[in-house]
């Protein structure tokens, strides 16, 4: 789903060149309808199982964009020479990222390249994110993000993420806090990489982020399209890229490539 940072968030459903606003549909019954078919998100190709959320198998295996270093950043081998697309690498990964702390279901440390920014965190669902570190690459984002990790989540709870809006929390304490406990590790960081490609920053404005939701569900039962092609209910809310029906909820981006119909009962 496309998302644009308004009061809530605005929603579009992309459906091939067709883009359907969401937030209008709150309240209606509507169906979601499987068509059977898969096409790469890359190449087009026609595949019986996406991979990686959208990927044929030969692209899943070929694209740096597929490779294990996007979930875990520190294990970047682009300085080995073995990044499998180099350029691509240098146009997404050799860039400036963002080291943050947002409240999805509580506190955790992300990081997303800079021009992804909030946009990353209304795709996890974030009612709160704050930026606390500027580094020089996907890589040196990876290893501030593995120091955080010893003291912080790094995973969102996606079930209690969608079950309510969750606690405010002050971000730039839990920011101070974390970077006092990581202070050596930090300082270590910045002598092997420069203080130009490890940047603090300190005391920027929290972004709170609210979503278009009547109702969260008590309990949160997800829809399968491969094991239950046709989902329908009324839609009660969306976050990050979940739509919340009254009947369960499906996480869109899981379903990267795959032909629906989205229609009103």
């Amino acid at each position: 789903m496309h998302t644009a940072l308004e009061a809530p968030v605005q929603y579009q459903m992309v459906l091939g060149e067709h883009r359907e606003p969401l937030n209008a549909l709150l309240g209606q019954a509507l169906r979601l309808d499987y068509r059977g078919t898969i096409r790469c998100i890359h190449c087009d190709r026609k595949t019986s199982k996406s991979f990686s959320q959208g990927y044929c198998y030969p692209c899943f295996k070929r694209l740096a964009q597929c490779d294990s270093c996007i979930v875990s950043p520190e294990k970047c081998h682009y300085h080995l020479g073995t990044c499998r697309e180099p350029e691509w690498g240098e146009q997404h990964c050799m860039i400036d990222h963002i080291v943050y702390l947002a409240n999805t279901s509580g506190v955790k440390v992300g990081i997303t390249r800079h021009s992804q920014v909030p946009t990353r965190w209304m795709d996890q669902g974030a009612t709160q994110a704050q930026p606390i570190f500027r580094v020089g690459s996907r890589f040196q984002s990876g290893l501030v993000e593995t120091l955080f990790k010893a003291h912080v989540a790094d995973k969102t709870s996606w079930q209690t993420m969608l079950k309510g809006a969750g606690e405010p929390v002050d971000l730039e304490a839990r920011r101070a806090e974390l970077t006092a406990a990581c202070a050596e590790d930090i300082a270590r960081l910045q002598d092997e990489h420069g203080l130009q490609a490890i940047s603090v920053l300190e005391r920027q404005p929290a972004v709170a982020i609210d979503y278009p939701v009547l109702e969260y569900p008590v309990k949160v039962k997800s829809f399968n399209l491969d094991k239950t092609p046709a989902v329908e209910g009324t839609l009660l809310g969306i976050k990050g890229q979940y739509l919340i029906f009254d009947t369960g909820v499906i996480n869109l981006r899981k379903y990267g490539g795959y032909q629906v119909a989205l229609s009103r009962l």
